[in-house]
């Protein structure tokens, strides 16, 4: 549920680790923080409303629609302090919209705030947290305006701005009459799919013509009678600024379920639309447009984030990059100052000469680090240079920290401060301060791209990169050439906007300079422990982080003076991953894990109101479930710790006098009678000690009418004892009739200690008095003495704890107590021989293979700066496992393997391996980086008379290397035809390398001799999923990393007959001719069909009529569904489509019903000698009877899974059930 839906900055977001978690600071705090250095402001994220930013701050940086709208005073929107007057007529929307624009001109503040605008708009907070299509925005949002505006000079803003109109002509082939429909468009939709780009687009749309024929014709009113016609569109009247709208999401038909074209699409930074307007006699300069505005949308149909690129046409923002250290004219001056620009020294050194008396603390030098580079500390440096502080004092000839380590000042004045800032001002600045020729705006554009509240400067290629992917462009907008801004607008924010706002924002700039001078000394900040639900699990009772707790708790700094609102949205624009509702809720640590105990409700409250305290433990969640299960909340249901005893039972059943002691975790409304459950013992006797002691006057008996009482009614709290009896027990050595505790029942003051060395003595174990503050040295001794082991053993042994399996754990350490040590009183330790690891030592578990049982592990101990190249060949040296084709993996808590151990060089301490981790010998070295290991199959279909089998029939092993067709997991199964796959081998080959370069591999691979592998030129490559042929790599020359075959590509070879040399519009197909009488068909033959022309029906059957040399009139073709057993004829289905619906694009096969891909099955009947309408086998008959015969939820299943392993660009994943989409409007008063 989690997904990439808002995406805010993490300038503030520190790396470091201390305390708890990952310390957040909170850029929402007042007042807002100034602008950066490139001097132009973004919009603050409500928690969903990118979209809307892109959009206002493309309108904000289109200067005649912003000083259009400024041209507007007061006497005709009214005045904002009015809009809760009955009377007055206050057109809040345009106001609110100019003084946004005016914060964005002229506040000094990093963001700016959308709050008042979202509430012109009658949107709730509900509202601000949904997003919605950016598109849809843009027409409701100009309907608005348009509303808004009615009776005001600026009625006709957008109208003006943004109106466009088509005309569609049909022309009659016979009297050549014209019939005409104009229409208006405030932005052209174009399509994406099947489409190359924007001027291939507008091609199809106004210059292509659609012609009327066969069945098909054109009613004409002049002739009175059906004729043929063409029909075609034409641009009539372009607009000053032209927006385009991309139509990315689509729907799948198959799928049942929207999906994202993430496809190239290119689109020109200039544009000339001559070409698809009507003829005129304008100059040909009317027609030229040139791109200033891109909106990006990042993530799929139902979810993602937007922000746009924007082309600064009045120059308002500070356009400057660093000096790029390729340019061939830079001198060798330059390039040293380059590299001091990148020494930490000097950066640190000239960020702390600009503070007074040349002293700053150490939080803030990293804050100013940041704002000055774009970039933290500990991305750019931490790797090499270590944490902030540490660097700090490593550097003390130079830097002189304080004794707390608060703040640093520098300790002397070095000759390069003085270099430094040259190079400072030459590397940061230097480009900013030449001002760009005016009349070469095209030479020197000035691109920003904005991201919510964050700016930064792009190149004007950079464009290029949102042409595809999951990050692509979404809308573009084009403003006509011939516009022109007059000298004194440039980088002038303060043009034309009206006074009353000037004097506001300027009273608002001095009063954000006090407040930020109070800010500074006041001190209103305390900590919250943020607990993120999407990094816990509910387990044994209480919530427990998945991974560490650095990763699942976040600190986060903020005013307590604010409302529990703030504090949601604060929280929502720090977390990215954030989707859906977000509830917050006060938790405790308890001694199970984490519990929740109430909701906090209030958004209007402040902090202190809602009574958190300063270092309160928040848990951030949907308010129903954690991990798929539903969390109890409150004091009630508060998980309690309990150790429950019992007495031990004998293999024969016979109970023995020894206690158990087990901790478990129980909810205080639990009935006390859950003890018998999770004691494994039907019925018996309960008592409790609920104080805490070991006498006898505190252990009482649970009555049998008291069992259905709680936990809590009982009075039993954490660290309670239970003592679970069975019935009628005649065992009274526990319990004697005195009532007095005879076998150890009191409190457990004791380590039992098991002789282990492999050495005789006369105790094979001995108990050991101890305290939780017993040093574990202490009590090694105590049992050597005891044991009566040789005295030498106190420098060669050490102490490991016994799990209740028996299998022994990892040597606690000597020096620490049995509390650090996480052991608890009552436990076995067992005496082994070696020597505990030290703390620079890790202690490993290690094995080899995949199928591990626990307690076959070996052991070593192990630096832990040690590389995993010299860790691995230790590992084999103690196994005595040959030769060096081995990697590592780290077992996961499933006691399965997980990822590998990649990169030799690193270190088990920088791969976050921890003593007692346990380590998988895997056979198989892992490629090197740049590199993929490759299985290579060989794959040779045979025709036989039924279908081919070999395309959609997985495989499974046989004798020898030869691979039998089989039926698909959970699909009915058939025989197949013959063998079809040869497993040849594995080969390492760079990601670089061509295709060709891996046939040619391949052909070298030992198994392959004895197949007569062709030529690389005679193979043809295909992808193998699900274990059969897939998707088909078609040029010889492209790189394989252009492919994207993932992590593990599979990749099987077929041999061809003759070379061939496939077309990125050629289709390969597998034609199959019907055998008449007979319900079977010849074997299959290759059929390649070039969809240059289009993938229409008349050109497939076209194709394949001339293929088999019969008349088209006399074929009739059809598609096979293998996983359906079942053939879709393949008719002049799109003729059949009214005139009003048709349009060109539609007559595609690649579409719904039938997804034409290379590889698929096409059948043909020869109506000459075969005119029946059938075109399934026996076979079919036979398995869609099976199919019937299967349960209906099992088949229903089945096709799901054939469907998604035949197809080829399946992504795998399952579509999570989604809420109703919520319509998006703005509602606006009656000015009329």
């Amino acid at each position: 549920m989690f997904g990439d839906l808002f995406e805010e900055d993490y300038s503030s977001v520190s790396n470091n680790q201390y305390g708890k978690g990952k310390k957040l600071k909170n850029k929402a705090l007042e007042p807002p923080a100034p602008r950066e250095f490139t001097n132009l402001s973004g919009i603050r994220n409500q928690g969903g409303t990118c979209y809307l930013n892109s959009l206002l701050q493309t309108l904000h940086f289109t200067p005649e629609f912003r000083e259009a709208l400024f041209s507007l005073g007061p006497e005709e929107l009214g005045f904002l302090e009015d809009k809760d007057k009955p009377d007055a007529k206050v057109r809040i929307i345009p106001l609110q919209l100019q003084r946004l624009f005016a914060q964005l001109l002229l506040l000094d503040q990093e963001a700016a705030s959308t709050v008042e605008l979202t509430n012109s708009f009658g949107w709730t907070s509900d509202e601000e947290m949904r997003q919605h299509d950016v598109q849809e925005l843009n027409r409701i949002l100009f309907s608005a305006l348009e509303t808004s505006l009615v009776g005001t000079s600026g009625h006709d803003l957008i109208n003006r701005l943004y109106h466009g109109t088509i005309v569609n002509q049909v022309v009659c082939n016979e009297c050549k009459n014209i019939s005409e429909k104009q229409e208006d468009f405030l932005d052209l939709t174009v399509a994406v799919k099947n489409v190359s780009g924007l001027e291939d687009a507008l091609w199809n749309m106004y210059v292509e013509e659609e012609v009327f024929d066969y069945d098909n014709l054109y009613h004409c009113g002049t002739c009175d009678r059906l004729v043929k016609a063409a029909k075609s569109a034409k641009l009539r009247k372009l607009p000053p600024f032209l927006t385009v709208s991309l139509l990315r999401f689509n729907f799948d038909f198959v799928k049942c379920e929207r999906y994202k074209e993430t496809s190239s699409y290119t689109f020109p930074l200039r544009i000339n639309l001559k070409p698809f307007c009507e003829q005129s006699e304008l100059d040909d300069l009317e027609y030229i447009y040139d791109l200033f505005s891109v909106i990006i949308h990042k993530g799929g149909c139902y979810g993602g984030h937007y922000h746009v690129y924007i082309k600064d046409v009045d120059h308002l923002g500070n356009w400057q990059f660093k000096q790029e250290e390729s340019k061939p004219d830079m001198n060798l001056k330059t390039l040293q100052n380059e590299e001091e620009v990148d020494d930490p020294l000097v950066i640190l050194q000239a960020v702390i000469l600009q503070e007074e008396n040349n002293l700053i603390s150490v939080d803030q030098l990293g804050q100013k680090l940041l704002k000055k580079m774009g970039i933290s500390w500990n991305k750019k440096y931490r790797k090499h240079h270590g944490p902030l502080r540490k660097f700090l004092q490593l550097h003390s000839q130079m830097f002189l920290l304080s004794s707390d380590g608060s703040t640093v000042s520098l300790l002397k004045k070095d000759p390069v401060q003085s270099d430094f800032q040259s190079t400072d001002q030459q590397s940061f600045h230097s480009l900013a301060l030449e001002a760009p020729g005016l009349s070469d705006s095209t030479a020197c554009s000035h691109w920003f791209d904005i991201n919510d509240s964050k700016v930064q400067p792009i190149q004007e290629k950079d464009i290029e990169q949102q042409f595809q992917g999951k990050e692509s462009a979404y809308m573009l907008f084009y403003r006509k050439s011939q516009l022109q801004r007059p000298p004194e607008a440039l980088a002038n924010p303060r043009y034309r906007v009206p006074c009353h706002l000037l004097k506001e924002m300027d009273a608002a700039n001095i009063e954000l300079k006090v407040k930020r001078a109070e800010c500074d000394s006041a001190n209103n900040d305390f900590e919250l422990h943020l607990h993120l639900g999407p990094h816990y699990r509910f387990f044994n009772g209480a919530l427990h982080p998945v991974t560490s707790q650095a990763e699942s708790v976040w600190d986060l700094t903020f005013d307590k003076r604010k409302t529990l609102g703030d504090l949601r949205q604060s929280i929502f624009q720090l977390l990215e991953f954030w989707e859906g509702d977000m509830v917050l809720s006060v938790a405790k640590h308890v001694p199970a894990g984490l519990h929740i105990y109430q909701t906090l409700d209030g958004d209007e409250l402040s902090l202190c109101e809602v009574d958190i305290a300063d270092g309160e433990d928040i848990f951030v969640w949907n308010g129903m479930e954690v991990g798929g299960v539903q969390i109890e909340t409150g004091i009630d249901c508060e998980p309690l710790l309990l150790n429950i005893l019992h007495l031990e039972s004998s293999g024969e059943g016979k109970k023995r006098g020894r206690l158990i002691e087990s901790p478990h975790v129980f909810p205080a409304n639990a009935e006390v009678g859950t003890v018998f459950t999770a004691a494994a013992i039907p019925a018996g006797i309960i008592l409790v000690n609920s104080a805490g002691s070991a006498d006898e006057e505190s252990w009482t008996t649970v009555p049998e009418e008291d069992m259905k009482k709680t936990f809590r009614e009982q009075g039993l709290r954490n660290g309670s004892s239970i003592l679970v009896q069975p019935p009628n027990s005649e065992d009274r050595s526990v319990l004697p009739k005195e009532g007095k505790w005879m076998n150890g029942m009191n409190e457990i003051d004791w380590i039992q200690v098991k002789n282990l060395c492999q050495l005789e003595s006369e105790e094979k174990q001995v108990k050991i008095s101890a305290t939780v503050h017993t040093v574990v040295f202490d009590i090694r001794i105590k049992a050597i003495k005891e044991l009566k082991l040789m005295k030498e053993l106190a420098e060669n042994s050490c102490l490991r704890p016994i799990d209740r399996n028996g299998k022994l754990l990892c040597p606690v350490p000597d020096g620490s107590t049995l509390k650090e040590a996480e052991v608890k009183m009552g436990s076995s330790l067992g005496l082994c021989l070696g020597k505990a690891p030290t703390s620079s030592q890790l202690f490993l578990f290690f094995a080899w293979g995949t199928n591990i049982q626990p307690g076959t592990e070996m052991e070593v101990i192990v630096e832990e700066t040690l590389s995993v190249k010299d860790c691995l060949k230790i590992m084999l040296e103690k196994s005595s496992l040959p030769g060096d084709a081995w990697h590592l993996r780290k077992m996961d808590w499933c006691y399965e393997a997980g990822e590998p151990l990649c990169g030799e060089d690193a270190t088990l301490q920088e791969l976050r391996i921890c003593s007692g981790d346990t380590l998988l010998l895997i056979e198989g070295k892992l490629p090197l980086p740049g590199f993929l290991k490759v299985p290579i199959w060989w794959y040779q279909p045979r025709g036989h008379s039924g279908h081919w089998e070999s395309q959609d029939q997985p495989c499974t092993s046989s004798q020898g290397n030869g691979w039998r067709a089989a039926s698909t997991q959970g699909a009915p199964g058939h025989v197949a035809a013959e063998v079809s796959l040869v497993y040849l081998g594995d080969m390492d080959i760079s990601e670089d390398a061509a295709l060709v370069d891996l046939k040619s591999q391949a052909r070298a691979l030992t198994s392959s001799s004895e197949l007569a592998v062709p030529a690389p030129a005679l193979l043809r490559a295909w992808t193998v999923e699900s274990r059969r042929p897939g998707r088909l790599l078609r040029t010889d020359r492209q790189r394989l990393k252009e492919y994207k075959l993932g992590r593990r590509p599979e990749i099987c070879l077929e041999p061809l007959q003759e070379e061939e040399q496939l077309g990125p519009q050629d289709v390969l197909l597998r034609t199959q001719m019907r055998i008449p009488e007979e319900r079977a068909y010849a074997p299959a033959v290759d059929l390649v069909w070039d969809t240059s022309r289009g993938w229409t029906t008349g050109s497939l059957r076209q194709r394949v009529a001339d293929f088999y040399s019969l008349p088209v009139e006399k074929i009739e073709i059809a598609k096979y569904f293998p996983e359906k057993f079942d053939w879709l004829p393949i008719s002049s289905w799109n003729q059949q489509i009214t005139k009003r619906k048709k349009k060109k694009k539609q007559d595609t096969l690649q579409g719904a019903p039938y997804y034409l891909k290379d590889g698929d099955t096409i059948g043909v009947k020869n109506l000459l000698v075969d005119d029946s309408d059938d075109f399934s086998t026996a076979r079919d008959d036979a398995e869609k009877e099976k199919q019937e015969l299967l349960p209906r939820g099992k088949r229903d299943s089945q096709e799901v899974l054939c469907a998604q392993s035949s197809d080829v660009s399946s992504a795998g994943t399952p579509a999570r059930p989604r809420g109703p989409e919520a319509s998006l409007s703005i509602h606006v008063g009656s000015f009329r």
